[in-house]
C-alpha cells in the first residue's frame, strides 16, 4: 500500500514511529514533511498530503499534529479525500468501514504511541463496507 504522510513539529516524533511501523509492514511511504522540530504551520503538510492522496488512486494518507483536528480540517478541502480524526481503534475502524476514509489524523498531544500504533494498523486493514455507506460517501463527495 502507498502512503503519503505529513506531520507538523508537534506530530513529528509520533509521525516518525508510525512511518516505521507502515515500512516494518511492507508499506510504501513518501514522508512529505515536517523533518524537524522546529515550528512549521500544520495546514502546509495537510495540504500536501491531500494533494498527493487524491492524486494517486488507492493511495493513503496520514497526517500527525498536536490534535489531529487542524490536519483533517485541511486536508478535507481537497477534492477526494475523507480525513478522520482518530482516537483508538474503533474510530480508526468505522472511519474506514462506514466513510471510507483515506486520510487518518492523529493528535500525539491526544493519543499515546500504542494506541496510536493499533488505530493505524486498525485503519490500514479496515475494508470499506459499501452497501448503504456508499450512499453517505456520494453525498460527502457531492459539490456543493
Amino acid at each position: 500500500m502507498k502512503w503519503f504522510v505529513g506531520a507538523d513539529h508537534a506530530g513529528f516524533e509520533l509521525e516518525q514511529a508510525l512511518v516505521s511501523l507502515l515500512r516494518g509492514l511492507g508499506d510504501e511511504v513518501e514522508d512529505l514533511g515536517t523533518h524537524g522540530l522546529d515550528s512549521v504551520d500544520y495546514p502546509d503538510y495537510g495540504a500536501q498530503v491531500a494533494r498527493a492522496v487524491a492524486a494517486n488512486d488507492g493511495a493513503r494518507g496520514l497526517l500527525v499534529c498536536g490534535t489531529g483536528i487542524g490536519m483533517a480540517m485541511t486536508a478535507n478541502k481537497v477534492r477526494g479525500v475523507r480525513a478522520a480524526v482518530v482516537t483508538d481503534g474503533f474510530t480508526a475502524r468505522m472511519s474506514r468501514a462506514h466513510n471510507d476514509a483515506n486520510v487518518i489524523a492523529m493528535g500525539s498531544r491526544v493519543i499515546g504511541g500504542g494506541v496510536a500504533e493499533d488505530a493505524l494498523r486498525v485503519f490500514r486493514d479496515t475494508a470499506f463496507e459499501g452497501g448503504r455507506h456508499q450512499r453517505r460517501v456520494a453525498k460527502i463527495e457531492a459539490p456543493d
